[in-house]
């Protein structure tokens, strides 16, 4: 069983969150967060909870402060539940991190609840606006990588190693490497994180692929 904190500062929200929580999922504890210091604070009590956030209406100074929290609790799981989220907002979101579920209040009662049985198990859910926003994406990247480095950066975006990227494609250690040098040198990035987020711009890599 999972405990799970609904940071939502609309009251009526937060208590529907709760009774539906206590009456169709097995759970620990339903607990309410007003702030941010209450969330990190119930977070460190409970490290692996199910975070259900309205980010429009929590007191994030930031989408960045957000991503940090979420990042220094990397066994919870995040299923953002709002009104309306702008299109720049999810984009962002979901291509830093497609770990994060999205579910809005105005969808069906099916929905949500696929959502939160989804997100109770670790599983990504994007609801059918988020997924439209997702593929509306621009991509605007240059051609500049070779079929084989394309091949590679998208099995680095699904989180592979250097080692399985090698065995899956039959290909020597060394080989997959040098080919993982190229990408970053020929993309100038210095990290797996801009690797992914020039793979999703450039369409090597789409994140919905995360929540098969």
């Amino acid at each position: 069983m999972r405990s799970y904190i609904i940071a939502d500062n609309q009251f009526i929200t937060s208590e529907g969150i709760i009774s539906f929580l206590k009456n169709s999922f097995e759970t620990d504890a339903c607990l309410y967060a007003s702030t941010v210091n209450e969330l990190r604070g119930m977070l460190n009590m409970f490290p692996d909870a199910v975070v259900i956030l309205d980010f429009t209406l929590f007191n994030f100074t930031s989408m960045e402060q957000m991503l940090i929290l979420k990042t220094a609790f990397p066994e919870s799981s995040w299923l953002l539940f709002s009104d309306e989220l702008g299109e720049s907002f999810l984009r962002q979101v979901i291509t830093t991190d497609p770990t994060i579920s999205v579910v809005m209040k105005h969808d069906s009662e099916d929905q949500i609840t696929e959502a939160l049985q989804n997100v109770t198990n670790n599983i990504a859910y994007l609801c059918e606006s988020a997924e439209y926003n997702l593929h509306s994406i621009i991509k605007t990247e240059p051609d500049i990588l070779t079929p084989s480095e394309k091949t590679i950066l998208h099995e680095i975006a699904m989180g592979k190693t250097t080692k399985e990227i090698a065995y899956a494609m039959n290909l020597s250690f060394h080989t997959v490497n040098s080919h993982r040098k190229n990408i970053f040198r020929k993309l100038e990035i210095n990290n797996v994180h801009e690797a992914v987020k020039y793979a999703i711009r450039a369409g090597i890599f789409d994140v919905a692929e995360y929540y098969i």
